[in-house]
């Protein structure tokens, strides 16, 4: 009986895992956000935008915020005229570039089996 209740215990460690990392990555926006600085590096706010089409300036600023509060992303404001502000993925952020890179091409296969491209 006990094997049992240790299995379960174990299943819902896993589980509650899972959830925790959606509740990180889950949205619209996120991942798009991620992969763009995982590609590209050290990112300006206006670079971005460009990069992640359709979102709004105000969901940008908020999905950065919730990532630095993840400590997957680091805000840093540069002395110059006018100020600039850059983003990238910290150290821990960078943890993520396998599960990006999955998402990546599981996302190529994917569109390839359900519309041949």
């Amino acid at each position: 009986m006990e094997d049992n209740n240790s299995c379960n215990n174990d299943w819902e460690k896993r589980i509650m895992a899972i959830h925790d990392t959606m509740d990180v990555l889950s949205g619209k926006w996120k991942i798009s956000i991620l992969a763009s600085l995982c590609y590209h590096g050290k990112r300006r706010f206006s670079d971005l935008l460009n990069d992640v089409k359709g979102i709004s300036n105000k969901m940008l600023s908020k999905e950065l915020k919730d990532l630095e509060i993840n400590r997957l992303v680091k805000r840093t404001v540069l002395d110059t005229h006018p100020i600039t502000v850059q983003y990238e993925l910290t150290e821990y952020g960078k943890t993520l570039r396998t599960i990006i890179k999955h998402l990546l091409d599981w996302g190529f296969e994917h569109r390839k089996k359900i519309i041949g491209k």
